[in-house]
C-alpha cells in the first residue's frame, strides 16, 4: 500500500492540532464497505449486502427482477446531473422505502443476514481489530455511516468479530423483526445516497447528543462522495483519509485533490493505527 500526502504543511497541522486538543475532542467518522473492509477478496471486487441477497438464493424469485426495474427507474435520477438536490433526494427516499417495502415481501429474515456474515465474503482489512480496540479503550466515538440497503448486517459483521463496542454507532438503515426474525417494517430515518452526511443526526437526536462537543473529526472513505458525511457538522478541525483501492490510474489525481492522506491500493490499516495512535 503507498501512502500519498499531497500537501505536507497542511496535513502535519492538521496532525498537531488534533493531537494537541486530545482524543477528548475527536470522533472517526467512516463509511464501511471498501473502507473498514478490503475491496477484493481473492482478486474479486466484494460484493454489496444487496447484491449478495439478490444472488445468493436467500429471498423470492421475483425480488431479483423487482429490485432491478426499481433500479432502471431510480439510478439514472441519482447520477443526473441536471436534476436538482432536492428532487433527487425525494426519488432516493422513494427508491428506498419501496425497496425495504420489497424487502420485506420477499420474505427477508435475520437468518439471510446471518448467513451472509459468514459466507465471508466481506473482511476486515487486517489491522482494524487493533483500530478499533484502540477507539474502544480510549472511548473515542466511531460513528458509521452507510447507505446500505440491509444495514443490520454491519453490525452482525462487528459482533461476529467480537467488536460490537459501545463507543460504535452506526447510522444505517435498519429493519423492525418479530419473533421469528423476519422483516416486518422498516425503521426511520431512511439514509440513501443523497443524505448520507451528518445533517442526519438531526432526526437521531441520541447520537447527535454523542458526538456535538467532539468537534475534531477523522474522516475515512473510499469514494471522493464520502467526504460529504461531515456535511452538516459544526466540525472545528477535519482530516480526511480516503482509500483509493481500484482504477489507481484514473482517479488518483482527483483523490489528492479531495483528500489530506490517499492509501492506494487495497491494503491494510497499519497507516491509520500508526496515525491514530501517535501520542
Amino acid at each position: 500500500m503507498n501512502v500519498i500526502i499531497p500537501n505536507i504543511e497542511k496535513f502535519e497541522g492538521l496532525k498537531r492540532a488534533i493531537k494537541k486538543q486530545g482524543y477528548k475532542n475527536l470522533h472517526i467518522l467512516s463509511d464501511f464497505d471498501r473502507t473498514l473492509t478490503y475491496g477484493c477478496i481473492n482478486g474479486t471486487k466484494t460484493p454489496s449486502i444487496i447484491s449478495m441477497l439478490r444472488d445468493g438464493h436467500h429471498l423470492s424469485e421475483e425480488y431479483a427482477q423487482k429490485a432491478n426495474v426499481l433500479f432502471d427507474k431510480y439510478h439514472p435520477i441519482e447520477i443526473d446531473p441536471n436534476i436538482f438536490l432536492e428532487e433527487k433526494k425525494k426519488a432516493m427516499t422513494e427508491w428506498w422505502e419501496t425497496h425495504n417495502k420489497l424487502l420485506i415481501s420477499s420474505g427477508l429474515s435475520k437468518k439471510d443476514l446471518e448467513d451472509i456474515v459468514e459466507n465471508g465474503h466481506v473482511k476486515f482489512r487486517e489491522g482494524v481489530d487493533d483500530f478499533l480496540d484502540f477507539l474502544h479503550k480510549r472511548n473515542i466515538p466511531l460513528v458509521i455511516m452507510s447507505a446500505s440497503g440491509c444495514g443490520d448486517a454491519i453490525q452482525m459483521y462487528f459482533d461476529k468479530a467480537g467488536k460490537d463496542y459501545p463507543n460504535i454507532i452506526y447510522v444505517t438503515n435498519q429493519f423492525v423483526w418479530d419473533k421469528s426474525g423476519l422483516a416486518i417494517g422498516a425503521k426511520e430515518p431512511v439514509i440513501h445516497s443523497m443524505n448520507k452526511d451528518e445533517t442526519i443526526f438531526e432526526k437521531i437526536p441520541n447520537v447527535y447528543h454523542r458526538i456535538k462537543d467532539r468537534k475534531n473529526v477523522i474522516l475515512l472513505g473510499d469514494n471522493i462522495e464520502d467526504v460529504g458525511m461531515i456535511e452538516g457538522f459544526n466540525y472545528k478541525i477535519l482530516m480526511k483519509i480516503g482509500f483509493l483501492n481500484f482504477d489507481e490510474d484514473k482517479l488518483k489525481q482527483k483523490y489528492e485533490e479531495i483528500f489530506d492522506v490517499v492509501l492506494e491500493g487495497d491494503g491494510n490499516f497499519e497507516y491509520v493505527n500508526s496515525l491514530i495512535q501517535e501520542e
